[in-house]
């Protein structure tokens, strides 16, 4: 399967939040929030347009990556510039092939030529760990509440970027979505069924509650 990476290009907006909206409908929650949040992201001082890559399989946009700037504010009073990768969708039918395994190596090499230390992100470790991440927890950071979190992973871009970071992590406000301003968005588009208690959902919940306070 001969995939081409590139950066998103004005173009492809409405495209890539189509299929980011195809790829996450039902899957964490009935319905979708992840194709607004896309939507928006692109308008935030803490957007990456550098890291902000599509898939092609013959000319048509079957996957996409972004990344926000974050930061670990250091035990020690220091602050520490990562980045927060997310969302990253690939269509329904394309999944499974290894495209969203290519994207983040993409990502990742140039996020390394551009001097970042590390990715961070919210997600499923069955998945991720496969992908190199792991826990945050094992760099000694924590989310903004001063938790460790099962679904908070880090991948250090170069060996030891997070010695000595231990902290809490913050991503950019916008990642806390306007549940109405999506829901309005969502009207945009063609009207798809919401399914409620999938196995996805039930994963999903079964993960978000796998946290504990820092001692």
């Amino acid at each position: 399967m001969d995939i081409q990476l590139r950066r998103e290009q004005p173009a492809d907006y409405r495209e890539t939040e189509n299929l980011t909206r195809e790829a996450f409908w039902n899957q964490y929650a009935p319905g979708c929030d992840e194709h607004y949040l896309a939507h928006i992201l692109r308008g935030s001082p803490a957007f990456m347009p550098e890291l902000d890559a599509v898939a092609l399989l013959d000319g048509k946009i079957v996957g996409n990556v972004m990344h926000t700037r974050a930061r670990i504010q250091g035990d020690d009073g220091s602050e520490y510039g990562v980045l927060a990768l997310g969302p990253i969708s690939v269509l329904p039918a394309y999944q499974r092939r290894g495209i969203g395994c290519q994207m983040i190596e993409y990502t990742r090499k140039l996020a390394r030529e551009m001097g970042f230390r590390a990715i961070f992100l919210y997600g499923d470790p069955a998945y991720y760990s496969r992908q190199g991440f792991v826990a945050a927890e094992s760099f000694g950071i924590r989310t903004a509440e001063n938790m460790y979190a099962v679904a908070l992973q880090g991948y250090e871009l170069y060996p030891g970027a997070l010695a000595g970071a231990s902290g809490r992590y913050y991503e950019d406000e916008i990642y806390n979505v306007d549940k109405r301003a999506s829901a309005a968005f969502d009207k945009s588009f063609p009207p798809k069924e919401l399914i409620s208690d999938t196995p996805n959902q039930r994963r999903f919940k079964e993960i978000v509650v796998l946290q504990r306070p820092a001692e």
